[in-house]
């Protein structure tokens, strides 16, 4: 009889083990997701000065432009958190739209090199921040997702695990994509 309760007391241990450790796991790599999209974001500001600066040449009278891309480059990097970090970037985004705006009124500026190869190296980071924040995203549903499920639930209270937040698009990137023939 001692040996059935050593037992289930060893199968209890090994169970509550098993899920906090499945906690601990979902945290670092969620932290190391959000380590991606904070490394492909400083790679995005790194380059939005170099964009910056091939677009003044040829539109120096776009002055509003270039302040609040730089206003905005500056709140983003300060920004500290997926949501305040996301409602920086999402600023810097619609500032770089404008931008782009602003450069297809220059022909001379679309057929420069520099201006090119900056824009495709902008697309190439936007397209691996997407995909660091669907990983991010996943990482941080799967762990939200335990930390809210009977049993963990309980574990999870006791060690002070804590739900984190997702890192969203802006509103204006859910919309549907108008299509005008």
């Amino acid at each position: 009889m001692a040996w059935i309760v050593l037992a289930v007391i060893v199968l209890l241990g090994i169970f509550l083990i098993a899920m906090y450790n499945s906690l601990v796991q979902l945290r670092v790599r969620s932290d190391s997701a959000w380590s991606d999209i904070d490394v492909q974001l400083k790679r995005r500001h790194d380059l939005i000065p170099n964009l910056v600066e091939t677009v003044k040449g040829y539109a120096a009278h776009e002055k509003d432009t270039f302040e609040n891309i730089a206003k905005f480059r500056s709140m983003a990097m300060q920004a500290t958190g997926p949501v305040a970090q996301a409602a920086a970037e999402n600023q810097l985004t619609g500032a770089l739209k404008s931008l782009f705006a602003v450069a297809e009124n220059y022909p001379q500026l679309q057929a420069s090199q520099e201006f090119t190869q900056l824009q495709n190296s902008l697309n190439e980071i936007e397209d691996a921040i997407q995909n660091a924040r669907r990983y991010y995203n996943a990482v941080v549903r799967d762990l939200n997702t335990k930390i809210q499920s009977f049993p963990t639930n309980i574990l999870a209270g006791m060690f002070g695990f804590q739900q984190k937040q997702f890192f969203e698009a802006a509103a204006a990137d859910r919309e549907p994509v108008a299509v005008k023939f």
